[in-house]
C-alpha cells in the first residue's frame, strides 16, 4: 500500500508531483530506505544513491475482483500512465523504454544490481519504464511506470527520479 491510496488519478496532478521531484534533492550516495506517511505508515517515497522513487496513484485493491471487472480495473491503470507519459512527452519529446525484466530476473537470482533498480525491485516495481534524460536544462532523467506485484494488489503508478542515466540492464 501507498500514501495514495483512494486518490482520483489526475493526470495534471501527476505532472505536478513529476515535477515536484525532479526539484527535489537526491543524496550523492546511499543508503536506499522508504520512507513512509507520518500517520499511516504507508510508502511515500524511497530515496537512494542519486534517485527517488514515489508513487504517483494507487487503485483500490483487487481482492476478489475477477474477470472483466479485473481487466477494467487494468486497462484504467494503463490508461493513467498513457496520459502521464503523453503530457510528459509533450514537455520533453519522445521517451525510450527500459524493460525491467532483467531485474526481475537478477532478483529472483539474487545477483547484484545498481542500487535504482534494486529499491525498484524491492518495492516491487517491475512494470517497463518511459524515461526521458536529461531532461530540460537538468541533468536528470525521469522514468514512469504501472506496476502490481500480484493478481490481488492494486495498480500503482510511479515516478522515478535520477541524477545518472536510466539505461536497461544488460541481460547476463
Amino acid at each position: 500500500m501507498t500514501a495514495r491510496i483512494g486518490e482520483t488519478f489526475e493526470t495534471a496532478r501527476a505532472v505536478s508531483d513529476v515535477l515536484a521531484l525532479l526539484a527535489a534533492p537526491v543524496s550523492a550516495d546511499g543508503p536506499t530506505a522508504g520512507e513512509g506517511d507520518p500517520v499511516t505508515g504507508e510508502w511515500r517515497v524511497t530515496r537512494g544513491e542519486g534517485f527517488l522513487i514515489a508513487p504517483l496513484w494507487e487503485s483500490d485493491g483487487l481482492v476478489g475482483v475477477y474477470e472483466r471487472a479485473w481487466t477494467d480495473a487494468e486497462q484504467a491503470a494503463q490508461g493513467h500512465l498513457d496520459s502521464l507519459v503523453a503530457e510528459l512527452t509533450k514537455r520533453w519529446g519522445p521517451h525510450r523504454r527500459v524493460a525491467m525484466h532483467v531485474p526481475l530476473f537478477r532478483k529472483q537470482a539474487g545477483e547484484p544490481m545498481p542500487p535504482l533498480f534494486q529499491a525498484l525491485s524491492d518495492e516491487d516495481c517491475y512494470g517497463d519504464l518511459s524515461v526521458w534524460g536529461p531532461v530540460g536544462e537538468s541533468p536528470r532523467w525521469v522514468g514512469v511506470s504501472v506496476n502490481q506485484c500480484d493478481g490481488d494488489a492494486p495498480m500503482i503508478v510511479v515516478a522515478v527520479v535520477s541524477d545518472r542515466a536510466v539505461t536497461e540492464l544488460p541481460e547476463r
